[in-house]
């Protein structure tokens, strides 16, 4: 499965609470006071409401290929999602919606619906962990998000006691975030993708896809051709995730690029004046997004830079925080952030924002 070294696991598997770093891409992370496995939605909320009747608390963990789990881990309980498969709910001439299990490997997903001619994942190609955890932070590469296909997230409401169903547009989705990110509320369940029946891909928008693809921004291509090329683009950086290649023992991307006020954004050019123009994009409001990567490496914190106990840049992506060693402890890895970030703030005045979950640790 591609769902990688968050390490696959059923219901017959033993599970060591000694060490969450087997259930984590960055092979980090420290014990859990009590691990669990859930199949299936049903199975999900009663490991948490048992978890909840013991007054624990709960941690719930799919690929985890988006978090970053201290040294001393989770003393409550930890559940590992393994629900699988998809379904189609709803289907007209032009479209076909599909209802996702939490737990099913995200790439596999975008494999299958790429095989049966349905357009709207294809550049998100690569990513790794589970379909729930995409509408947390409204995972996007590539010119795609989630929330442009998303339509429903079926989930767990822990204050209410109830399961409930809510519609994309009251899931708040905005730049990698959503109302489920960095809230105990929420236990996503299902996700409803509403995909074009298309042998073509959206239109390319992403200038990087188009040129690989040999093609113009705007253009459509078919689907298998998308999908191969954005796992090129991906393999290229280190963010398909091999047990082989110490690049990509990481959380893939692990600062956002930050969004600036144009005031904000213009103190930047100001600081980079030596360097040339920062990468960028507008955004909504007046606000600009501004290249991370760029920032880090004009810095000084180049491809290969390396922290304590081996942690290290990836090679491949300035972006991309690595377990280079797979042998270092979470502490080195924050340790090494920390000083990311504030090489960025003291040269161009910008605080970096880390794009992972943290549990039990802090930059």
């Amino acid at each position: 499965m591609s769902d990688v070294y968050a390490e696959p696991t059923t219901g017959a598997d033993p599970t060591d609470p000694a060490t969450l770093a087997r259930y984590t891409t960055l092979r980090l992370g420290g014990p859990a006071g009590r691990l669990e496995i859930a199949t299936s939605a049903d199975e999900i909320v009663r490991r948490v409401r048992e978890a909840e009747a013991r007054e624990q608390a709960v941690l719930l963990l799919a690929g985890g290929s988006n978090v970053v789990i201290g040294d001393q881990g989770f003393p409550g309980t930890v559940v590992l999602i393994r629900s699988r498969g998809f379904r189609v709910v709803a289907e007209d001439a032009d479209t076909v919606t599909v209802r996702v299990e939490a737990g099913e490997p995200w790439d596999d997903l975008v494999a299958a619906t790429v095989e049966r001619g349905w357009s709207g994942l294809e550049c998100l190609s690569g990513i790794p962990g589970s379909a729930g955890a995409t509408p947390i932070q409204n995972v996007g590469a590539y010119g795609q998000e989630v929330a442009e296909t998303i339509v429903a997230v079926e989930a767990y409401d822990r204050t209410g006691g109830a399961v409930v169903r809510i519609a994309a547009a009251d899931c708040g989705f905005a730049y990698r975030g959503s109302i489920f990110k960095y809230s105990d509320r929420w236990v996503v369940l299902s996700v409803d993708f509403r995909l074009t029946r298309s042998p073509l891909s959206g239109p390319v928008r992403y200038a990087e896809l188009a040129r690989a693809l040999g093609v113009e921004v705007g253009d459509r291509v078919p689907l298998a051709d998308a999908r191969a090329t954005v796992r090129r683009l991906r393999a290229g950086k280190g963010m398909v995730l091999d047990a082989q290649d110490p690049d990509t023992w990481s959380v893939g991307s692990f600062f956002t690029n930050p969004v600036l006020e144009r005031e904000a954004y213009e103190l930047v050019r100001e600081r980079a004046a030596d360097l040339g123009e920062p990468p960028n994009w507008p955004c909504p409001g007046d606000t600009v997004k501004v290249s991370a990567a760029w920032l880090i490496d004009k810095a000084g914190f180049g491809k290969g830079y390396t922290g304590p106990e081996g942690v290290a840049i990836s090679t491949k992506h300035t972006l991309a925080l690595t377990n280079h060693t797979g042998t270092a402890s979470t502490a080195a890895l924050v340790a090494l952030a920390r000083e990311i970030r504030d090489g960025v703030n003291t040269r161009f005045g910008v605080t970096l924002h880390p794009e992972p979950v943290l549990i039990n640790c802090t930059i």
